[in-house]
């Protein structure tokens, strides 16, 4: 029997159903983002805030020779990672519960559970921690006295940016056949042996899967820094208050590069482990 070669028709429907969204992508998306790094090798007028379209390194050269730009990134880049590692740590026994322990009744109520935060407007969200974290909220009155700055940063960043790691963990562990968690019980191992040698590797696909929405979404991020993060400073701020306070695109621009390029060497670095090949 042979197969149908695809008709003309075929092609057309390909292209009319694939053409506005790669359109959308390759115009209205990276073409902003290239007209935005472009403007990095500009610079504005020393008295006025004109941008000036002449070639020049001056953005990027007071990007290296100023230690607090330095700072502010390898601050950014730490707590990128380190609201990755809690999220993880965080999402790996919830997800273990609802894929392997939980009935399906309290496995679907548990999904939306965790979805539910996703239907509220980030601000909400991050106004809702300013309000607990304040001097007179529950934590306070608790004997928890974080307040704004960096630890309550983190807690709102990984508080945000946690669905988004425990749904791909959740996914892979559902892919997870029971038979070899009750093979390494058989086999003698503990709990916590079949734990780091049978689910951890199993599931290593997804959570470099989530890692990388927690990892990227907390580098971006400007305005939780804004609401609960207190005198502490990350990339996105930066760029922000350059654009807003300072009118100094072309330099907004040269500080973009450096979570472009941090984000490109991570999934290179992850590309590398065959992580996403096996999703």
């Amino acid at each position: 029997m042979s197969l149908r070669q695809p008709g003309p028709r075929a092609g057309v429907a390909t292209g009319l159903l694939l053409g506005p969204p790669l359109l959308w992508l390759g115009v209205a998306y990276l073409g902003a983002l290239a007209a935005l790094l472009v403007t990095a090798f500009f610079s504005v007028g020393e008295f006025t805030s004109e941008v000036i379209k002449v070639f020049t390194l001056d953005n990027f050269s007071s990007l290296l020779s100023e230690p607090i730009y330095r700072t502010v990134a390898f601050r950014t880049i730490g707590i990128a990672v380190l609201v990755t590692v809690v999220d993880a740590v965080l999402a790996l026994p919830i997800a273990f519960f609802m894929a392997k322990v939980a009935s399906p009744r309290v496995q679907r109520a548990l999904v939306i559970a965790v979805l539910m935060p996703l239907w509220a407007s980030y601000l909400v969200k991050a106004y809702a921690w300013r309000a607990m974290l304040s001097a007179s909220g529950p934590l306070s009155s608790m004997g928890l006295h974080i307040g704004y700055g960096l630890p309550g940063l983190i807690i709102t960043l990984g508080y945000l940016w946690l669905p988004y790691m425990i749904l791909p963990v959740y996914a892979g562990l559902q892919r997870l056949p029971g038979s070899l968690l009750e093979a390494s019980a058989d086999l003698g191992a503990s709990a916590g042996t079949t734990f780091r040698r049978v689910v951890i590797p199993s599931i290593f696909p997804s959570l470099v899967a989530g890692s990388i929405f927690t990892f990227s979404l907390t580098m971006g991020d400007y305005i939780a820094v804004k609401i609960v993060g207190g005198p502490t400073q990350m990339i996105g701020n930066v760029i922000y208050e350059s654009v807003g306070t300072a009118n100094n695109l072309p330099f907004a621009a040269a500080y973009a590069f450096v979570p472009i390029l941090v984000m490109l060497v991570y999934l290179w670095a992850v590309r590398r482990t065959g992580a996403l090949e096996n999703l």
